[in-house]
């Protein structure tokens, strides 16, 4: 399977202008035989819709979606935007395009909302996570803060997932204090496709919006932990590449931990949790 990294920024506010780049960007990718194209978080939008003064928001079914599906064609994509009617009542949401029809689409279900970050003044968390069937395999999307929850990855995974897509608008550093987000996502990438035998996508935005300088470093990892790909820091690009998929079968045959997960136990004891009061 061969993978495009769309590494790019966004003008906020501008979806028509967003959309012209992802054609663009999608009529470069089918140039280089690309079966998969993954952009950044939000990138038809932006990500301070605060300091937005109009709705940027889609629907799934907006006629301008439909019609990139339409120019896609055989190319897969997934494709960050505000879905909704209206702001505040939208999601941050991700939507996986193949054959020309909208397949999956995931609601971000983990808010940042902390620091400089108020996603949940702008956007409703999602209530669900599924795994879905692509012509390649079974994927799932996890949007940037959503992976920051192990739990809520594993439940992915659970689900059948054996790529794991992860668009993002990550800073280079959030707190004066606080090691590089660059080498965190590295690690909590690496550690995800291993300890889960996966592969991982990560196609960070690059750029900046504002006050927040969004690094770029998109990477995959493949399910021995082992960086397969990494764009350039700081500039736009379209990174391409191959992926085999039988190594995430191969892997998970040689140990099988999501086999021996215990399903039930982990069901009971978090049926305990939440009895006691646990945060839901």
């Amino acid at each position: 399977m061969r993978i495009g990294l769309a590494q790019l920024n966004s003008k906020l506010g501008d979806v028509n202008g967003n959309l012209d780049r992802a054609h663009n960007v999608i009529s470069e990718a089918k140039g280089k035989s690309v079966d998969l194209v993954v952009f950044p978080e939000l990138f038809l939008s932006g990500y301070s819709l605060g300091e937005v003064d109009r709705d940027v928001s889609l629907d799934v079914d907006d006629e301008r979606m439909q019609t990139l599906a339409a120019a896609a064609n055989s190319t897969g994509i997934l494709m960050g935007f505000q879905e909704g009617q209206r702001a505040p009542h939208t999601y941050n949401s991700a939507t996986y395009i193949e054959g020309g029809r909208v397949v999956h689409t995931h609601r971000k279900a983990y808010l940042a909302t902390y620091g400089q970050w108020e996603e949940s003044k702008h956007f409703t968390p999602g209530s669900s996570l599924r795994a879905f069937d692509t012509r390649f395999c079974r994927m799932a999307t996890l949007i940037c803060f959503d992976v920051w929850q192990p739990a809520f990855v594993f439940l992915a995974i659970q689900d059948g997932a054996q790529v794991l897509l992860v668009p993002a608008n990550s800073v280079r550093k959030e707190f004066a204090d606080q090691t590089q987000n660059q080498d965190l996502w590295l690690n909590i990438t690496r550690f995800y496709a291993t300890i889960f035998e996966c592969y991982v996508v990560f196609v960070n935005r690059v750029g900046h919006e504002g006050d927040l300088n969004f690094w770029g470093g998109s990477h995959i990892v493949d399910p021995q932990g082992r960086v397969v790909v990494e764009a350039p820091r700081d500039e736009e690009a379209l990174v391409v590449t191959d992926i085999d998929l039988d190594a995430v079968n191969q892997r998970r045959r040689e140990t099988p931990l999501l086999k021996e997960a215990r399903l039930g136990l982990l069901i009971k004891e978090l049926e305990r949790l939440a009895s006691r009061g646990g945060h839901l």
